[in-house]
This record gives structure tokens, sequence and C-alpha cells, in this order.
């Protein structure tokens, strides 16, 4: 079987002076190799062609039969590391936290301990009868994300 930390330093070795990242690397038992990388414009893609190249020149079919996939991450999946969050600040975003709520909003900040989203509510005014609609930012420590994705809009 192919080692995952070999493959892993080959995208890394290619990766390096670019503004790629990576996503996912997965190895199956059978040796399906499938890797994601990501960018904050988008994955074109001849630098897949370029990266499957690149990771077919450093390994021997010779020595172990693999089946490689390269791709991007996939534009409305979901985000896989904190590098994709960064990357859709001030965009819209939906979050479903562990808690099980969906939320919907504008991404204002990201980091490893937290998330802000700014989402449209009713909010409660003192003094008056009807709740008006208000951005309110609602701050998600890390460990109370269970996923977010980019939302899609064709307005």
């Amino acid at each position: 079987m192919i080692e995952k930390a070999k493959v892993e330093a080959l995208v890394e070795q290619w990766l390096d002076g670019k503004e790629y990242f990576l996503t996912d690397l997965n190895i199956t038992p059978d040796d399906c190799i499938t890797v994601e990388i990501d960018h904050a414009d988008g994955v074109w893609i001849e630098d897949c062609v370029q990266l499957s190249r690149y990771i077919e020149s450093h390994l021997s079919r010779d020595e172990e039969d693999y089946e490689l996939e390269v791709g991007s991450a996939g534009l409305g999946q979901p985000f896989k590391v904190l590098r994709q969050w960064q990357n859709h600040v001030g965009k819209q975003v939906e979050v479903v936290a562990t808690d099980g709520r969906k939320l919907k909003g504008t991404l204002r900040e990201a980091d490893a301990q937290h998330i802000i989203l700014t989402v449209r509510q009713k909010v409660q005014i003192e003094g008056r009868k009807r709740p008006i609609i208000q951005d309110v930012d609602i701050d998600l420590t890390a460990s109370e994300v269970k996923s977010g994705r980019y939302i899609i809009d064709f307005k």
C-alpha cells in the first residue's frame, strides 16, 4: 500500500511557492489516491493536471499499481480546512452548529478558535410590540461548528 505521508510530501513539494493549498488527501486500501486542492480564486484544471503528473513522476507503477484522482475541493462542498473558512470571510455561508442549528449569513471572521457569522434575525426591542429584523453577530467556537459551506447565489 502506498504511504499517505509519501503522497502528502509530494503534494506539499508541488504546492511550495503556490497559493494553492491541500484540503483533503485520501488513500484507500486498494491504492485509490484522491487529492483535493483549493485556491482563493478557484482551481484551474491545468494545475490539477500538473499536480497529477508531478505525483505520477515520483511514484512507480512497477512497485505498486494505483489510481490517482486530483481535483478541486468543490464549490458548495463543506469546508475541510481553516484556510477555506478564511477565504470566504465577507461572503455568504451556511453553518451547521453541533446543536443542530442551521445558520445562514455573512462570515465576518474565522480563526482556529471561532467564527463570527452575521445573520438576519427577529429581535424584540424594549418598548415595541413587534420584533424587528436586525443583523446579529453570532460567535461560535470551533467545537460548536459541525460544518460550513459557501452559499452559491445566482442573483
